[in-house]
């Protein structure tokens, strides 16, 4: 695997997520996958996504049976000059956690080991080096040569880290520091690595916030997303009743103890819990935070109540004016305890 030397430091910037985009990843699921035992009902929701994707921007589909997925989205109507396909062996689907990170002119392939080693993730985790000669092909009209640049040797998933755009990422200590990462660094040990592999100048740590049913040790794409202007969009719990009220009302208050880089608090914008919804009697994690911002609209999260989809599609309008608001159904999605963000993986257009 290749390494490259440093470069001036604006080819490396870390972006935020709703700079221009080339296109988004998503990683097909299929009959080899947990989704089974309802495959049409999440490739109902993947072809949804895809729809809503390529309306805006291009669509790169990993999976290991092209053809059939071919002819998914044609009979679907979707454009497939806005389609390019990728074919490869796949554990499962998660793209925003097995895909690459790209900082600048460089694609960062993380080690990716199945959320600390809780499920089979080999596949997944050599999905980077097969697809970097397409990827690296498609992206360079766009920006100079897109590098390889390997990080194996560290646990990094793109859920559990958010950036500005100008040198601050947000990440959480729960999923960080949970075990069968990168022990035995320390918390500083790790916040120096992600300074020095991301190109970052601080990380800002959140020691609270946790969804029953997560399987990432809270992932910071469950819990709070940066937007424009300081704007942080985070999950709220007002009912003293549920089991999550504490820990997010310990969250929301260190939200507001946090401070820009021009030390002004950040503009805070709560969104709503979904109500509990159960899946053999355990919950599911849903929530709204998981949203994906693309060039012109933002994929949001709803899970058929209405007034809370609601109340959140208006506040991530408010946190984005300039977008349009594209609500995909996800109840099938959590039922593999993910949502929309959690599937897609964004590359940014230089």
């Amino acid at each position: 695997m290749e390494q490259f030397k440093d470069r001036d430091t604006s080819l490396l910037r870390f972006p935020a997520e709703w700079e221009q985009q080339w296109g988004v990843q998503l990683t097909w699921p299929h009959k080899d996958t947990d989704w089974k035992p309802y495959l049409q009902e999440i490739t109902d929701t993947y072809i949804e996504m895809a729809r809503a994707i390529t309306q805006h921007e291009m669509l790169l589909v990993v999976v290991p049976d092209v053809e059939l997925v071919r002819q998914q989205l044609s009979d679907a109507e979707i454009d497939l000059q806005k389609v390019v396909f990728h074919q490869c062996p796949t554990n499962d689907t998660w793209a925003r956690d097995h895909g690459f990170i790209t900082c600048g002119v460089r694609l960062l392939d993380f080690q990716f080991n199945g959320w600390g080693k809780k499920f089979e993730a080999e596949k997944d985790n050599a999905i980077n080096k097969s697809l970097y000669p397409t990827l690296s092909s498609l992206l360079t009209p766009h920006s100079s040569l897109h590098e390889y640049d390997s990080h194996l040797d560290f646990v990094l998933e793109g859920g559990s880290i958010e950036s500005d755009g100008k040198g601050t990422l947000f990440t959480t200590t729960g999923c960080l520091l949970a075990p069968h990462r990168n022990q035995p660094l320390t918390k500083e040990e790790i916040e120096e690595e992600l300074k020095r592999r991301l190109h970052v100048e601080r990380v800002l740590w959140i020691d609270y916030g946790h969804l029953e049913g997560d399987d990432t040790d809270g992932h910071i794409d469950t819990l709070v997303r940066i937007a424009p202007n300081d704007t942080l969009l985070y999950i709220g719990c007002d009912n003293q009743t549920d089991p999550h009220y504490e820990d997010l009302k310990k969250m929301e208050q260190q939200l507001m103890t946090f401070r820009t880089k021009g030390n002004r608090p950040y503009r805070l914008l709560k969104l709503p819990m979904p109500d509990a919804i159960l899946e053999e009697g355990e919950r599911l994690p849903a929530t709204y935070a998981n949203f994906l911002v693309i060039n012109g609209a933002v994929l949001v999260p709803t899970y058929q109540q209405p007034e809370k989809d609601q109340e959140a599609i208006r506040l991530i309008q408010e946190a984005f004016p300039d977008r349009r608001m594209i609500p995909i159904d996800s109840r099938t999605i959590i039922r593999q305890h993910g949502s929309i963000h959690c599937c897609t993986m964004q590359f940014p257009e230089r």
